[in-house]
């Protein structure tokens, strides 16, 4: 066996035991605590309730458990397999080796096998869990209605771009991975401009929020802080699911504010004001952008990489592949990439707890802490989120703060004299 593929054989399986891992000690922990509500919730959150997010945390991990093994068996499959090899071979009968027609269909023939395989994981998620739990409104019809539309979106756009890339890969020299990252940015940033107005209404209706009063408090947050938006818009997200949610989209002059239909149907007005106000203190401390900034140097550094690897023909034999090509190992690079950076996951984790609570602590200045913890509250109670998650399993993964740890910290806000 090759250095390479023992080195890629131990990261693959020090990342999935360690999911593994974490899922199972979620899972003790969650059902551990099912009997009793933590004190801090004892007086707005019932039994009943806290039993029902323990069993759905439950459920949903379990099932990733499974998306785990899978997810695996594919990688493992695709390359020492073979499989990534079989589809070049074959792909190699139909057009000229390392055409671009050639590359094309090998990249997509991945995708699609990816989603193939994802696709009943997908089904039992949606179909079985979310439909135990009162949460899933999503007929077999829509479903599949999304799905083809989602392909078909990602074909016009994603073809056009995996074709300058293989051009950009084929003609610009040893500086091609520099070429390739801009053109990737400038893609990224397109699509960021398009989706508001474009892309998001193929899946669901935006209304203009009719409500006057409570736009009349949405104009007067937005006068206060000095925020400009093109419009408030209201989205039927309930005709797929039960969960609520609020959400900024769009950049410059295009912002746009939407709520989801079934966050308006469950909180007051001062308690979507204050939701309001935290996703003002994304955008005013500049967190989509520095996101955006840590993701495109992370694609520079990872297309960098790749630009070294591609001459290396042990990186090909030592992964199952017999025939390098520019296609191949784009798709083989960013199969196996995330074995390598799984371990990253707790930072990246860290950062965007601590984005939630900047926001929060924006959103105290602006609005009300006291109305913003009433709707985080319903918010856990309505989509059934534990409220005592594994300590170990949350560092690693959750992009927000425990619910507990949130609260306290907006109580001592609100405590704090910063109130509306």
């Amino acid at each position: 066996m090759h250095p390479f593929a023992a080195v890629f054989l131990a990261a693959l399986a020090l990342a999935t035991a360690i999911r593994f891992w974490l899922a199972w000690r979620h899972v003790q922990h969650v059902a551990a605590r099912r009997g009793a509500v933590p004190a801090a919730f004892a007086d707005s959150i019932s039994l009943d309730a806290h039993r029902k997010a323990a069993d759905y945390t439950v459920a949903k991990t379990r099932l990733g458990m499974i998306d785990i093994a899978i997810a695996a068996a594919l990688l493992l499959a695709l390359t020492l397999g073979g499989g990534l090899q079989a589809l070049a071979r074959w792909w190699g009968g139909v057009f000229e080796p390392n055409g671009y027609a050639y590359g094309i269909a090998l990249v997509a023939s991945v995708a699609v096998v990816g989603a193939l395989v994802e696709l009943p994981v997908s089904l039992y998620r949606i179909f079985v869990v979310e439909a135990r739990f009162g949460f899933n409104r999503m007929t077999l019809g829509l479903y599949f209605a999304d799905l083809a539309k989602q392909t078909l979106v990602g074909a016009a756009l994603g073809l056009p771009l995996l074709f300058v890339v293989l051009w950009l890969m084929a003609r610009m020299g040893g500086l091609w991975w520099l070429y390739v990252w801009l053109a990737w940015a400038a893609f990224n940033l397109l699509v960021l401009a398009l989706y508001p107005a474009l892309i998001a209404p193929l899946f669901n209706k935006f209304s203009p929020l009719e409500d006057v009063s409570l736009r009349e408090r949405v104009d007067a947050l937005l006068a206060r802080t000095g925020f400009r938006a093109k419009g408030l818009f209201v989205m039927d997200g309930s005709k797929r699911s039960s969960h609520g949610n609020a959400y900024f989209t769009g950049f410059g002059a295009a912002k746009r504010i939407v709520f989801f239909d079934t966050l308006l149907a469950r909180l007051a007005p001062g308690e979507i004001e204050a939701v309001l106000a935290h996703e003002l203190g994304h955008f005013r401390r500049r967190h989509v952008w520095k996101r955006v900034a840590w993701l495109f140097a992370g694609s520079l550094a990872f297309l960098a990489i790749l630009g070294w690897l591609i001459d290396k023909p042990w990186f090909y034999s030592a992964l199952g592949v017999e025939t390098p090509g520019t296609a191949i190992a784009l798709v083989l690079f960013f199969l196996v990439a995330p074995v390598f950076t799984f371990l990253l996951q707790p930072l990246a984790s860290l950062y965007s707890r601590r984005h939630e609570y900047e926001a929060d602590a924006y959103a105290a200045e602006h609005a009300s802490a006291a109305d913003l913890v009433r709707a985080l509250v319903k918010l856990y109670k309505d989509n059934a989120a534990t409220l005592t998650p594994d300590p170990l399993h949350s560092a690693f993964y959750d992009s927000h703060p425990p619910a507990g740890m949130r609260i306290a910290r907006l109580e001592g806000l609100a405590a704090g004299g910063r109130i509306r």
